[in-house]
Parts: structure tokens; sequence; C-alpha cells
């Protein structure tokens, strides 16, 4: 892969006055994420043309459209820093900051990359932008398009986990695609960031916690911005798998002629779609641990007293975790088991949102006991990340590259808009024995 150039884009409005300088303190929603390691997604888009094309007509409407959909974002400009005289850590913002927008040209094979084989985790990494991040601060957004000539090109976005989280992230992306597809003067009411952060309310002081936990990471008083660096386990393959609606379906069946009489089950697509691949997963992977345990977030807008706009921008994502024994997930029942656990997970909403939310500190940082394997559960499919158009077509593949440092699962919206895309990474032998029971459960 070859840099063409970097260009510092920065936010631009054509219908009012950017402020020119602006702070965001961090809610507790967002110091919970400190210093996970960035987001990255990668956005495939088929273009199967001259390069000239490429660099005279899509590139400058790319830019464009970038500047203005950071006129609507334009803490994504900004820096994280946690100054001593603050409590929390601040986004500023001040006129003149930029993103950084890479521009790039790869010889790698597109249609393998932007394919559902599976393929080398790290075969995709040259395809997404660094953050910039020390000790002192860190800046939030970066983003690389890459031409694969006569084939196509990819859009890679990495973005700070305190920041942004999945729905924020979406938005603006959805954002930059209407604008460039669109060319209109201003974006629509749902695509239009709310950036009031008095309405998050911390009843419980859960964000003195948060706050207390980070600093005594590698502390006492450590304010480092410095992300975990986690590794990508060697030989890691990743995988796409697809379950369509009638699949969904006959799982749901499957489940309600098993467990006839329990009303209190739980039988969402979400809820489906994540036991079933847990299942496949635990026998591919021959899990050896006591217990799995799924780490589910849970998007709180809508949850809180008073409850938020969708349009948030922020963290806004609660924890609950579903935990089964594996014996019994590995067992013909496992599909069931999988569900309960899940639906008695989800069942605690009705205690509120932010009901356990003391502890969701010390699950991340402090981790699990040896006995338990840990899954986290990423993206939705309600995202619709198929639905991003720039004006070249819908994205033929979308993936979250950056599971391969976790291990979660990532959900998203299928290409085809027929059910449900779930994404992971393991060992090739792993992933090799999940396609089979994936495809032979539906089968059976």
């Amino acid at each position: 892969m070859k840099v063409v150039q970097v260009f510092n884009v920065a936010p631009t409005s054509e219908s009012e006055e950017l402020p020119t300088q602006t702070s965001l303190p961090l809610t507790f929603f967002d110091i919970l994420w400190l210093r996970l390691p960035p987001v990255q997604r990668i956005f495939f888009y088929e273009f199967p043309h001259p390069t000239p094309l490429f660099f005279h007509t899509l590139l400058p409407k790319l830019k464009h459209s970038l500047a203005l959909a950071l006129g609507h974002f334009f803490p994504l400009a900004g820096h994280l820093t946690w100054p001593h005289h603050s409590k929390n850590p601040i986004i500023n913002y001040n006129s003149g900051d930029t993103v950084s927008f890479t521009v790039a040209e790869s010889d790698a094979d597109f249609t393998h990359l932007a394919g559902t084989d599976l393929c080398e985790a790290k075969e995709i990494h040259h395809l997404l932008p660094h953050l910039t991040i020390s000790h002192e601060q860190a800046t939030v957004l970066a983003l690389q398009v890459t031409l694969f000539p006569n084939s196509g090109f990819s859009i890679g976005i990495t973005s700070h986990h305190a920041v942004l989280d999945g729905k924020t992230s979406t938005s603006f992306i959805k954002s930059w695609a209407y604008l460039c597809r669109e060319s209109p003067s201003s974006l629509p009411p749902e695509l239009c960031p709310f950036y009031e952060r008095e309405l998050v309310k911390d009843p419980n002081h859960v964000g003195a916690k948060y706050r207390s936990d980070w600093l005594k990471q590698g502390g006492p008083n450590n304010r480092s911005l410095v992300v975990w660096d986690l590794q990508v386990p060697e030989a890691a393959t990743r995988g796409l798998f697809h379950l369509s609606r009638s699949d969904i379906e006959k799982l749901k069946q499957f489940v309600v002629s098993k467990k006839k009489g329990n009303t209190n089950l739980r039988l969402s697509t979400f809820v489906l779609c994540v036991a079933y691949a847990c299942v496949c997963r635990v026998r591919a992977e021959e899990v050896k641990n006591e217990k799995v345990t799924l780490a589910l977030n849970v998007d709180c807008r809508g949850r809180l007293e008073p409850p938020l706009p969708a349009t948030y921008f922020g963290n806004c994502v609660g924890v609950r975790l579903a935990t089964a024994e594996t014996r019994e997930l590995l067992g013909e029942d496992g599909l069931i088991v999988a569900v309960e656990a899940l639906s008695d997970a989800l069942e605690t909403l009705k205690d509120g949102a932010l009901s356990g939310a003391e502890n969701w500190s010390s699950w991340l940082l402090d981790g699990f006991n040896a006995d338990m394997k840990m899954i986290g559960v990423a993206g939705s499919p309600r995202f619709e990340a198929y639905s991003n158009d720039f004006g070249w077509g819908r994205p033929k593949k979308v993936e979250m590259a950056s599971i391969d440092r976790t291990g979660a699962f990532c959900l998203s919206d299928s290409r085809s808009g027929d059910g449900v895309e779930i994404g992971f990474v393991s060992k090739k032998e792993a992933m090799e024995a999940f396609a089979s029971l994936f495809v032979n459960g539906l089968q059976s």
C-alpha cells in the first residue's frame, strides 16, 4: 500500500457560524471506556472505474462533504485531555482543529477482502488510520480512504472509545454519506447531534467511582490517556456469517417447541442470533472454562430519566452480563440455555437502565476469574451499517476491525437487507469448525 496524501480537514458550515472554542466534559458513560482501544470499522465499496475518475470526481466530493459533516460534529476535530484542574476528562475543540484524512492506494485483492471467505485478521489492518495518543491528549477521529484501482475503495474509520459509542459513530458516518450523496444545504433532524450533557444525571455518583478506578490504574492519580495495547492473537482469522430472516424464524420455532409455556423468554432477533452464535462458538473453540459470560451493550438513551434524544452525542451504553455453564451450552439444549441466560440478563432492564452501574468499571478493569470465558457483543443491526451510500451504491461489506483485539462478536444488518451478519475473530481451526457447525445446525 502507498500513502498518496494526508489531508487535515477542518469543520466548515455553509449555514451557521461554528464555535471558536468548546469544551465537553466526559460523562460517566464516557469515562467507563477511557483507556479502551479505539473502535475501528471499514466500509468496502465497489468502484470498477479508472483511477483518474476516483481522484478527480469521487475524492473531492468525499473531502468536501467530510468538512460539512464535521461542521455538525465539530467536537470530532478536537482533542481529549484530562487537565489537573478538571475533575473529568474533557473534549476540547478550538477553531482551526482538524481531522486527519489519509488517501492511499492498495494493490491487495479487493474481491477477497470485500468477500465472505475467511481471511487473516491482519489482512485489513493497512486500511485503517491511527489516532495520535499521548499521556496528555488524544485525537478523537481519524479517517482513511483506500483505492483499489479498477475495483473499489474502502473507508476506514478509527474513533476514540471514550468519545463515541456505536450509535454516535454511525450517525456521523450516515451524515457524511448523506451530505456526499445528496449535496443538501442541511442535515435532517434525525441526524443532527444533540450536545446538552447536563441532561445526563448521575444520582448514584458512579462517575466518581469510574474516575477513581482509572486514576488508580498505574497510579496513584494516573491521568494518562494512553489506551490499552491489546494484541491481535497470532494467526487470528476473521469470519463473517449470515442469518437470514427465515433462519432466525427457524431458530425461534425450535426454541418455542422446546420451551412450551415459558413466557419469560425474549425471542428477539438479537437474542436468537447471539445465542446461536455463542453455542456454535463454544463448541468450535472447545471452551474449557467452567462458565461463559456474554457482555451485552444496551443503548440507554430512551431508558433514562429524563430520556435523552436518539441523536445524543457521546457514549450512552449500559452493560448487562448473561452467564451460563459451559457444559450446559455444550449439551443438546445449548441454544435454550443461551436464550434463557440472555433473557434473564435483559429482564433486569426493568429495574432501570443504570441498575448495577456501580459494578461496570470493576467488570471491565478487574476482569473475571480464570473459570470464566468472556465474550463481548458489539454493534447492532439497528445501526443499518449497509445503508451508508456515499453516492456510488451501498457497501459491499462492512467490518468492525477492532474486534480482533477484544474477541467480541459484532452484529450488523446484512448487505442483502435480509437478516443479520455476525462477525468475529478466532484461531483458523476454530473458525473453520464454527463455519461448519453454523451451517449444519441450521439444516438440522
